[in-house]
């Protein structure tokens, strides 16, 4: 049995001699183009060297040549160059796990990504109606409490379905009423909410799908501790025009979510540019997680090797490339 460092560094080294990156295809047109130019003249940063960006991975991501032990995947993943991790079910781990991978994540540098949390309450959602607004308030003071326990800063909310009768303009009163509730018990824990927009094509009847939308509930809201996660593959879908919507909210974007479309793979599969979305994010100084919350486009080791490959072609938007 190899160790988990002689894995590392068996796709580290494989990655690198790789003449071609992922030659899964995209969809079409100009992202076919890009990509196929990309083959020619990608150069990968070097191995062991942390990426310029905080790219979070899931459990299970490198687990071909980690191994199932998430404390073996954390050590893999910080070998590997990355800096951050996106566990969307961090929260419902035993406390002693929480804290088992909290000291191990501080000793590698390693950042927690905002975890998921419940929205309805009573069996009513955040824009259903306002008559639990304190019960909310309280719910969300004790998740600021766990993430304060294991060094988490955010965590995350999809506000909730489409309610029947109900026009949006009294749904969004309803959101931030509550949230106007929940910022009390929030704001002074130093921690944030991100509201999630969901695409309405995969996620259908749900309330925020936008991004100007959650940005003019955060601005209502009024406080610092109500943000936006952006998940680029649902605004793709949604809406398009990806970096201009980042540049309209960004003082309201807490983190990311990344997926290629169409097929939620690891960027370069499908039609967005997350070459030049992560050097845009790069020079406006982002700071924060994006979150790998992506399958691969292939199975086992090739499909490990091919994501970091990925990744390392898109990090790498400081090498010029020709068309």
């Amino acid at each position: 049995m190899h160790s988990t460092k002689n894995n590392s560094s068996t796709i580290l080294n494989k990655s690198l001699d790789r003449r071609s990156f992922l030659g899964a295809s995209v969809a079409a047109g100009a992202g076919m183009l890009w990509a196929d130019t990309r083959k020619a003249q990608a150069q990968p940063a070097a191995a062991n060297r942390k990426f310029k960006l905080k790219y979070a991975p899931t459990f299970g991501a490198f687990e071909a040549h980690a191994g199932k032990d998430p404390v073996a995947q954390l050590r893999f993943m910080a070998e590997a160059g990355f800096s951050a991790l996106l566990d969307g079910g961090f929260l419902g781990r035993p406390p002693e796990q929480q804290e088992k991978l909290a000291k191990e994540m501080e000793k590698l540098g390693i950042t927690l990504g905002g975890p998921y949390c419940s929205t309805t309450i009573g069996g009513q959602s955040l824009v259903a109606g306002t008559d639990h607004k304190e019960d909310y308030a309280k719910y969300y003071k004790g998740i600021c409490e766990q993430l304060k326990r294991v060094d988490g800063k955010w965590f995350l909310v999809v506000p909730g379905a489409l309610v029947k009768g109900m026009t949006l303009e009294q749904m969004t009163a309803n959101l931030i009423e509550n949230l106007k509730a929940i910022m009390k018990e929030v704001e002074p824990t130093g921690r944030i909410m991100t509201l999630e927009p969901l695409n309405p094509r995969d996620h259908k009847g749900l309330f925020l799908t936008r991004i100007p939308q959650a940005m003019e509930i955060c601005k209502a809201v009024g406080s610092p501790s109500c943000k936006i996660v952006n998940d680029l593959y649902h605004q793709q879908i949604t809406e398009g025009d990806l970096i201009p919507n980042i540049k309209l909210a960004w003082d309201y974007i807490a983190h990311y979510h990344l997926g290629d479309s169409p097929g939620r793979k690891e960027p370069t599969t499908g039609e967005i540019n997350y070459r030049t979305i992560f050097k845009f994010l790069h020079e406006k100084g982002y700071q924060g997680v994006l979150g790998m919350e992506h399958g691969k486009s292939k199975g086992g080791k090739e499909g490990e090797v091919a994501l970091l490959d990925a990744y390392r072609w898109c990090d790498a938007f400081d090498t010029p490339y020709k068309i």
